[in-house]
């Protein structure tokens, strides 16, 4: 079953581009967003990317974290993470629990995974959810409701 407006953030682990284990327990009582995106390097994913790198500044403002969550491994992740000098974490789902998890939708009749943004409040509740497979938007979305969620 997806995540719907009003859910809250399930716990879960996962492994982080640094190798390391990543616990949901790390971000309680903090505004966080959730993007999941097709691929490490593509076009579309690398520019979704740099734009939240961009605005990470504001996100952290908001006292926001932000985490990238694709099926590619950790090596493949702290490579990315490196080349575009990515401040985020970056958590590995190669067996898709996570997307299961979330309820993340294949896009193009199935053939390319989802692209989704969650956006948590502080209380864990999800506040806010946007589906669309081009990279446009998430980041001015993300950060407009966040804006409105701490105001």
């Amino acid at each position: 079953m997806a995540i719907q407006i009003g859910d809250y953030l399930p716990n879960f682990k996962a492994t982080q581009q640094d190798g390391n284990s990543f616990d949901t327990v790390l971000i309680k009582e903090k505004p966080v967003v959730i993007y999941f995106y097709p691929k490490d390097f593509t076009p579309g994913c690398t520019t979704q990317a740099c734009s939240f790198r961009d605005a990470y500044q504001d996100f952290q403002d908001l006292g926001a974290e932000v985490i990238g969550v694709s099926g590619d491994s950790a090596t493949s992740h702290q490579d990315f993470q490196k080349k575009h000098n990515l401040p985020f974490i970056l958590l590995s789902d190669s067996d898709r629990k996570l997307r299961k998890l979330f309820g993340v939708p294949t896009a193009l009749f199935g053939l390319i995974p989802g692209r989704v943004t969650y956006v948590f409040d502080a209380s864990g509740k999800c506040i806010y959810i946007f589906d669309s497979i081009s990279a446009k938007n998430h980041i001015t979305k993300a950060l407009q409701v966040l804006k409105k969620s701490v105001a």
